[in-house]
């Protein structure tokens, strides 16, 4: 940061739903910032709408207590986007004794490192992203891809330099706040769809490479609509159009060696991991895929996995191994939406390695060719009740991510359920009324 001194202040905090929870403080309040902000428990405890579900247990049945929220080290940065000198803070949720609060997403991938750690073992993880540009109809305010509103067939341009060209002013400006913001982008590329792009991020540890993905999305976000411009990281915006999809990529490391690029163990090891995600799968989608609109991304041959299925070097698998030199050998999981909270989507996918080789059985066989269309495979259920009853009725959640938050995100995704259920949409309306 600058010797400038702030003006204000933003603190947040990441909920269950990836969404940011905060406030502005004024510029003085940083200097006391070491010494926490109170915020209530019941922050972590609302649905995708900011609603209070009671069923999480931390409303005002339970008091609606305040809670310590201390700042992430490394965290505390200037907003390039502000009208004003800002700093932004990044929260972590505590108990007043300062023991961490285990329905803070960030504490339960933090507890996973710790996990790997007395295993005398750490990880890198790097995060992909993607996102549409998108724009209003004049005739009926709908969205819709950028681009997509000009004469003609769609033009798909996946790779294209032309696309980023097209959108080089906030590219250039996102590089330059992520600069700013220590944000290690590694990337940008056109993607599957007109309007889509992927942004990647560099290997790091868990804690960082999820609290850059948050950070990233906001900068995002927020560059671009200081220019004027509309982006979502929404799973599927749109019907005719691939969804956006959150990849993450993970390797383990112990004793100083990449575990998988060992030349004795490292294959067996690696197919070991992706049996533990592929057999985790069914009882951890809801965490990766968490919203109704997730679901509408899950669809065979629209570049999302819908399978139980991995391959090297395919693009069509859940869990896809990147060719790679020995020493960067790892998985590549490719289910969550970018909607998706990358702390509890790290944390699944970190879990479900270390079960699978704590376990030692082989996978199925590999997928060679196209794993959309591919019958044989065991497709993922396309229904949101069902994955949230297969996380209550599961033990794997419970032991990757702790009872505590698993009550919570559980009664979340119920109630988010339950509201899309009881909407009648205009497509009902359309047929009979």
């Amino acid at each position: 940061m600058t010797a400038q001194a702030p003006e204000s202040l933003e603190v947040f905090l990441t909920d269950p739903n990836a969404i940011l929870r905060g406030k502005w403080l004024p510029g003085s309040a940083l200097a006391k910032l070491g010494d926490g902000v109170a915020f209530p428990f019941s922050l972590l405890g609302c649905d995708v709408w900011g609603r209070e579900v009671h069923e999480t247990g931390l409303h005002i049945d339970s008091g609606d207590k305040d809670a310590l929220c201390l700042p992430v080290e490394g965290r505390v940065v200037r907003v390039p986007w502000a009208d004003q000198p800002t700093v932004q803070a990044m929260l972590s949720m505590h108990h007043a004794d300062g023991s961490p609060f285990m329905g803070d997403p960030r504490n339960v991938l933090a507890d996973q490192v710790e996990r790997l750690a007395a295993r005398q073992m750490t990880a890198s993880i790097a995060i992909e992203l993607e996102f549409y540009v998108y724009e209003r109809s004049a005739d009926s305010g709908r969205p819709c891809p950028a681009g997509t509103l000009m004469p003609g067939p769609d033009h798909q341009d996946m790779y294209a330099l032309r696309d980023l060209d097209r959108q080089r002013p906030l590219m250039d400006a996102i590089q330059q706040a992520c600069s700013e913001q220590d944000l290690p982008i590694n990337a940008f590329v056109s993607e599957a769809a007109p309007g889509q792009y992927e942004v990647n991020l560099k290997h790091r540890d868990p804690l960082g490479a999820a609290d850059d993905a948050v950070m990233l999305k906001r900068l995002i976000t927020q560059i671009a609509r200081q220019q004027g411009t509309h982006v979502t990281f929404m799973a599927k915006p749109f019907a005719d159009h691939p969804g956006n999809g959150l990849h993450v990529h993970a390797s383990l490391h112990g004793k100083g060696e990449a575990v998988f690029g060992h030349p004795a163990t490292g294959d067996q090891q690696l197919r070991h991991a992706v049996q533990g995600l592929l057999s985790t799968m069914d009882e951890a989608q809801i965490g990766f895929v968490h919203t109704f609109n997730g679901f509408r991304r899950m669809q065979p041959g629209s570049y999302a996995p819908a399978s139980l299925s991995w391959g090297e070097n395919n693009r069509s698998v859940a869990i896809r191994l990147p060719e790679a030199e020995p020493k960067a050998r790892r998985v590549e999981h490719r289910l969550a939406g970018a909607d998706a909270n990358p702390y509890i989507v790290s944390a699944l996918v970190l879990a479900g390695m270390l079960k699978g080789m704590d376990e030692g059985v082989e996978p199925t066989p590999a997928s060679e060719a196209n794993a959309y269309t591919d019958t044989s495979l065991k497709r993922l259920s396309p229904f949101m009740d069902d994955a949230i009853e297969r996380f209550e009725t599961g033990s794997f959640g419970r032991d990757a991510l702790g009872e505590e938050f698993c009550r919570i995100f559980a009664a979340l995704k119920r109630a988010e359920y339950t509201t899309f259920s009881n909407h009648i949409t205009t497509l009902e309306h359309q047929i009979f009324l």
